[in-house]
């Protein structure tokens, strides 16, 4: 474990998340948000401009980039506020987005769908930004409550990841840009149990592909399954999994408060540097 360990601090730019929604909608919230999970230590400020949980509600990619933008023109004065240098990547599946994202030059671009727009890869080839490709059961659109066998799910995780990192690759989008999000929580199913298998076989999927693993399990339902905790109650939970993801092999981690995150991975370095 290590504190090199990329944080991805979310930013929901919403009127639905399930445990922020409609907070940081306002672009000047959404901006003290961006600067308080900077100072907490982020090194990437994820900006969510719609939910994806199963009950969130459509958003057009019009409005997600008219959510985005004056965040974007936000940030450019964030740059030379005397903070660390940081990355921005944007969560979003659609196109449009994307696009709007890559001209306003995104490091990374964080896709529920894995990127399933093939007409699009010759751009995502021509850019720089790499790419967080996330496996989902429902392969399609926002989070659904499926039914989904434990003992199914790496064979399913492994055979996604295997057909699109082909499509990508074969599209001339180099591999050292991808970065692999199995997917967490009603990506997964509904049944609690898919997701602590997944956490608990990280490592196996890291063997397989020799490229970093991104997790994100921030406030999640199936560990609030196990306290009993409401969302903004499941902070002491979402750390304890992210700890364990990045035992696991997970190189990104992508949460609500970076400042615990941060200060649990110094606090396990300090400990593994006199064991």
């Amino acid at each position: 474990m290590s504190t090199h360990t990329n944080i991805f601090g979310i930013v929901n730019i919403t009127r639905d998340s399930f445990s922020d929604g409609g907070q940081f909608l306002d672009p000047a919230r959404a901006l003290e948000h961006c600067q308080s999970l900077l100072t907490e230590g982020a090194d990437t400020l994820d900006l969510g401009p719609a939910s994806s949980n199963p009950d969130a509600e459509h958003v057009s990619a019009a409005d997600e980039i008219s959510r985005l933008a004056p965040v974007f023109d936000g940030l450019e004065g964030l740059s030379g506020s005397g903070l660390s240098p940081f990355h921005i990547s944007v969560d979003s599946f659609q196109t449009e987005t994307q696009r709007y994202a890559l001209s306003r030059g995104v490091h990374y671009l964080n896709d529920i769908q894995g990127f399933s727009d093939s007409a699009f890869y010759p751009e995502l080839a021509a850019s720089d930004a790499k790419l967080v490709v996330m496996h989902s059961v429902q392969r399609a659109g926002i989070a659904t409550r499926d039914d989904v066998r434990v003992k199914d799910i790496i064979a399913h995780i492994c055979a996604f990841f295997d057909d699109r990192l082909e499509a990508l690759e074969r599209a001339g989008i180099a591999r050292e840009r991808f970065v692999l999000d199995p997917g967490m929580g009603f990506f997964l199913g509904a049944n609690p149990e898919v997701s602590f298998e997944v956490l608990a076989r990280l490592d196996e999927l890291k063997a397989r592909y020799h490229l970093p693993l991104l997790i994100s399990v921030s406030r999640k339902s199936f560990l609030r399954s196990v306290t009993g905790k409401a969302a903004v109650d499941a902070g002491a939970a979402s750390l304890a999994a992210e700890l364990r993801a990045v035992q696991n092999g997970a190189d990104f981690i992508r949460t609500h408060k970076a400042g615990p995150l941060r200060d649990g991975l110094a606090v396990w370095d300090a400990l593994n540097a006199r064991s």
